[in-house]
């Protein structure tokens, strides 16, 4: 007899949806692809090629979905703006969910998810945070750990994406949350790990332009922006985000000690292999987000599937999900009105900071 599998469906095929979906069918052993959805016309004809034949049923209504069959995970990678709604609606139909991030693009309605993951303690709900499962990072959080670099007071990092001149950055926007709620999200969550999953936000200010795509601004949105996030206990991070890397993905960090620092991706590289040419010496970069994270979402699928069918603790809280929102979208907030935006202790908005 087998062991079991557990039964998942794929909630949104747009670019990262097609990632999921692809990893719980050909990745995943102890885990089956049953179920996808999408409304979009363009990504059910993707689908029918690549997992229908498969025996994976396709539905472009996501409630109908739900109620299929033996159906015990959902992974939702639809639009931002329905992330919350579609995560609550599954752990309402007592499914496991692995949620794209962000929960949201607000702090209220990502808090809705915690509320409703609460009422179900059984479920495993997690918001996929895949730089956690990258080994390098993971490699970088042990050696903290361990004291070697002393305690970690400076973290610096960016996220950076290739430049996409196809105009579907200015098109998301209308959707994302803005640049440091999505592209940011990230490196927020990172800070928030390397530092202590409850290290509280004491002011943000930030920062940023539009360089190549001006069409931004009409959703309030730039393709450059650079963050400054200080913490309670004396700890500062300087986060920078962009959407118009000419050679490809740089995403790197930096976390700086009181007796050392690590540092993760500092030169991007695709692998081990220098290219030697008349005009000097160069090395490839990976060409998308996907391409250095590939390992770490299909890491991701296997730890979050292990969860769900044995029952065990899922690697980060839930409620660090809202913390890295809240940042987010303070930063956003700050960026647009040109304001420094300040924190009590408690983690609530005060007009300034306290003497």
């Amino acid at each position: 007899m087998s062991p079991p599998r557990l039964q998942v469906a794929c909630a949104g095929l747009g670019r990262m949806g097609k990632r999921h979906a692809l990893n719980f069918l050909e990745k995943v052993t102890r885990a089956e692809l049953v179920a996808a959805f999408t409304p979009d016309d363009a990504e059910i004809a993707w689908a029918q090629v690549h997992l229908e034949p498969f025996g994976v049923k396709l539905y472009k209504d996501y409630d109908e979905m739900l109620l299929q069959q033996g159906l015990q995970a959902v992974v939702i990678a639809t639009v931002t703006t329905v992330h919350a709604e579609q995560a609550i609606k599954a752990i309402q139909a007592d499914k496991h969910v692995l949620c794209e991030k962000p929960l949201s693009t607000s702090e209220s309605v990502s808090q809705s998810v915690v509320t409703a993951a609460a009422k179900k303690p059984h479920l495993k709900v997690m918001c996929g945070f895949s730089r956690r499962f990258d080994a390098s990072y993971r490699d970088a959080m042990d050696k903290m750990e361990s004291g070697m670099i002393g305690r970690p007071s400076i973290f610096r990092s960016q996220t950076c994406d290739v430049l996409d001149p196809s105009g579907f950055f200015v098109a998301y926007a209308q959707f994302s949350g803005g640049i440091f709620v999505d592209c940011s999200i990230h490196d927020i969550d990172l800070a928030l790990w390397f530092f202590g999953q409850d290290s509280q936000v004491k002011s943000v200010v930030s920062s940023g332009i539009t360089a190549v795509q001006p069409d931004l601004r009409a959703h309030n949105d730039r393709d450059n922006a650079v963050g400054i996030i200080e913490f309670y206990g004396g700890k500062i991070a300087y986060i920078f985000c962009s959407r118009m890397m000419a050679a490809g993905q740089e995403d790197s960090t930096e976390i700086i000690g009181t007796s050392g620092k690590l540092t993760v991706n500092t030169q991007p590289v695709s692998n081990l292999v220098n290219i030697y040419e008349p005009g000097g010496i160069r090395r490839e970069i990976p060409q998308n987000y996907y391409g250095r994270f590939r390992e770490a979402f299909e890491r991701e699928a296997k730890e979050f599937t292990d969860c769900c069918l044995d029952d065990g603790r899922l690697p980060m809280k839930l409620s660090g999900a809202v913390q890295a929102v809240k940042i987010g979208c303070a930063l956003q907030e700050a960026m647009i009105s040109g304001k420094k935006i300040w924190f009590d202790t408690t983690g609530s908005r005060m007009e300034r900071a306290q003497m």
